[in-house]
C-alpha cells in the first residue's frame, strides 16, 4: 500500500493562510508548478535555497507514493528590469553589454543553474519548459483575454485591466492586498503610460528598434509580459486547475496574483488549489538578491573564496544547514551557523556509517515504531524539516547507544530503523554521505601510491619490497592485478 494512503499531509496554503489536508485534484497523481529561474546570472544562495525547499517537497511526495508531475520553467525573455512594465529586458541588457547573443547568455546561465543544482543533490524536473518555447500559447491566452474584454491594445501592445477584472473576482485575493487601498495610494499617470490605470500589467509589449528579443504577433512584434509565461505553461502542462504552486515569497505579489487573474480570466475556474511559498535567506541583515549586490554564489561557499565565511563548506554541509529552517522561516546566513549546521552533518553521518555495527538481541529497549511515526508526523506537519532533523538526531543516539551495549534492538526493528532513517536522510531531505566519498577518494590515493611504490620496486628488482606490499594490501582486503595496461585494484 502506498505511504501516501496512511499518512495525512498538511500543506500551509498561502491562499487561505492555514493548514489544509492535502487531496490531490487525482488520487495518487500530483501536478507541481514552480517559478524558475531568470538566466541571465548566476545562481545564488537565495535562489537555491527556494529550489532546495521544493525538491524536498517533491522527494517527500515521490516517497509517499504519489505520482509527480513536477514543472519547472526557465525564464529566457520577457523579463524587465524590476520587474516592471517598462525598461529593458535582462537577457537582452547582459547581451547588449557582453557583445554576445541572448541565447548565448541563456544557454550559459542555464547550464550553470543546473550544475549548481547537482553539486547540492537537487532532482531534475519532470518538465522543464522555456518561455521562449511557448510563444503561441502565450499569444493564444492574450487573444482569449481580449476578446472577454479584459484586456485592452495600445499602440501595439497590450495590458489587463485590473479594476474591470476586479469588479466580479478579487485581484490581491492571495497577497492579501485590497485594490482600493492601492488605487489611494497610487500617484495619478503621468500621461506617458500607455496604461488605463497603475496597476494594469503588460501581457504583450512592443518591441522598440533597440529590443533585439522580438517575436510576431497579431499587435506587433514585440515579447510576452513577464507574468504570462507561467500561466501558459502551468495550464499547458498540469490542466486548468492543479494541485500545487510554488515560488520564492517575493513572487507572491505581483507576479503570483497576476497568474492567478491571468488563468482565472482565460479558464473560468481557481487555477490552484495550493499555494506553497519558500521564505528568503538574509545576509547583513538583508534580504539576499541579486539586484543589491547582497548575496553570495554557491560555489564561493564549497570552494571557500568569498569574504564572509572562514572556510570552505561542502555541498551536503551546505543543504544540511538550509533543512535545519523551516522552508517558510527567514534564515539568517551566517558562519557560526554553518559550522554548527557541518558538525551535525558530520555526527549524523559517522551514526549512519556505525549502524552496521549494531548487534541483535532477542528484545528491543527501543521503541523503534513510536520514533518513526514521529518522523512522517514532523513532514505531514507541512514538510517540518526542523522537527525531522531533530528526530534524526535521537536515532544518532540509539545508535550510540546500541552499538555501546546500553540498549538493544531485535532484528526486525534494527532492519526498520535501517530503511527508514536511510530513506528520510538520503531519499527525502536529499543528504549525500560526502564523508563516505572522502574517505574512499582518499584510500584510493593511497592504494595508487602504494602501486606506483611496488612498480619503482620491481623495475629495481626488489622483489622482496615488491611482494610485500602487494601481501600486506592482501591481508587488508585489497587485491591488486597485474595487466597490459598497468596494476589495478579491488576491494573485497
Amino acid at each position: 500500500m502506498e505511504l501516501y494512503k496512511t499518512n495525512q499531509l498538511k500543506i500551509y496554503n498561502s491562499l487561505s493562510k492555514t493548514k489544509e489536508v492535502f487531496k490531490p485534484v487525482i488520487e495518487g497523481k500530483v501536478g507541481m508548478y514552480v517559478c524558475g529561474p531568470t538566466v541571465y546570472s548566476n545562481v545564488h544562495l537565495g535562489n537555491v535555497r527556494t529550489f532546495m525547499s521544493f525538491d524536498m517537497i517533491f522527494r517527500y511526495l515521490k516517497h509517499l507514493g504519489y505520482k509527480v508531475r513536477y514543472v519547472r520553467n526557465i525564464t529566457d525573455a520577457g523579463h524587465l528590469e524590476n520587474d516592471a512594465d517598462a525598461g529593458e529586458d535582462r537577457i537582452a541588457k547582459k547581451a547588449r553589454l557582453e557583445e554576445i547573443e541572448p541565447m548565448e547568455v541563456v544557454q550559459r546561465y542555464t547550464v550553470d543553474f543546473h550544475e549548481t543544482l547537482q553539486k547540492i543533490n537537487n532532482l531534475p524536473p519532470s518538465i522543464e519548459p522555456t518561455a521562449t518555447g511557448h510563444i503561441v500559447e502565450q499569444i493564444e491566452i492574450i487573444k482569449d483575454i481580449l476578446e472577454k474584454g479584459l484586456a485592452y491594445e495600445v499602440n501595439g501592445s497590450v495590458y489587463f485591466d485590473v479594476l474591470k477584472y476586479n469588479e466580479n473576482e478579487h485581484y490581491g485575493i492571495l497577497s492579501g492586498r485590497n485594490i482600493e487601498d492601492s488605487i489611494h495610494n497610487t500617484r495619478e499617470l503621468d500621461g506617458q503610460s500607455e496604461k488605463k490605470n497603475p496597476q494594469d500589467f503588460a501581457l504583450w509589449k512592443k518591441a522598440d528598434e533597440r529590443h533585439i528579443m522580438r517575436w510576431p504577433s497579431p499587435w506587433s512584434n514585440g515579447f510576452p509580459g513577464w507574468h504570462l509565461e507561467c500561466s501558459a505553461m502551468s495550464t499547458k502542462y498540469l490542466g486548468e486547475t492543479f494541485d500545487i504552486h510554488g515560488g520564492g515569497m517575493d513572487l507572491k505579489f505581483p507576479h503570483h496574483e497576476c497568474e492567478i487573474a491571468q488563468s482565472k480570466t482565460k479558464n473560468g475556474v481557481e487555477p490552484v488549489n495550493y499555494w506553497m511559498h519558500a521564505n528568503m535567506l538574509i545576509l547583513n541583515g538583508q534580504k539576499m538578491a541579486k539586484s543589491t549586490g547582497n548575496y553570495i554564489l554557491p560555489n564561493e561557499i564549497f570552494s571557500g573564496d568569498n569574504k564572509i565565511l572562514s572556510k570552505a563548506f561542502s555541498p551536503s554541509a551546505t543543504r544540511f544547514f538550509m533543512l535545519q529552517a523551516n522552508y517558510r522561516s527567514i534564515l539568517d546566513f551566517t558562519n557560526t551557523g554553518l559550522e554548527a549546521a557541518e558538525k551535525g552533518y558530520i555526527k549524523l553521518m559517522e551514526a549512519l556509517s556505525n549502524i552496521d555495527k549494531i548487534e541483535v538481541s532477542k528484545e528491543s529497549s527501543i521503541d523503534i515504531k513510536a520514533w518513526k511515526q514521529k518522523c512522517y508526523d514532523a513532514m505531514n506537519d507541512d514538510f517540518n524539516t526542523p522537527v525531522l532533523i531533530a528526530n534524526l538526531f535521537e536515532a544518532v543516539k540509539f545508535v550510540n547507544l546500541l552499538n555501546e551495549k546500553k540498549a538493544t534492538i531485535i532484528e526486525e526493528d534494527l532492519e526498520e530503523f535501517k530503511v527508514t532513517i536511510n530513506a528520510f536522510v538520503f531519499d527525502v531531505l536529499g543528504l549525500k554521505n560526502e564523508l563516505k566519498e572522502d574517505s574512499s577518494d582518499k584510500l584510493s590515493g593511497v592504494v595508487s601510491m602504494l602501486i606506483k611504490m611496488r612498480k619503482d620496486a620491481r623495475d629495481n628488482k626488489d622483489w622482496a619490497l615488491s611482494d610485500k606490499i602487494r601481501d600486506e594490501l592482501a591481508a587488508l582486503g585489497i587485491q591488486l592485478k597485474d595487466g597490459k595496461e598497468g596494476t589495478t585494484f579491488s576491494i573485497n
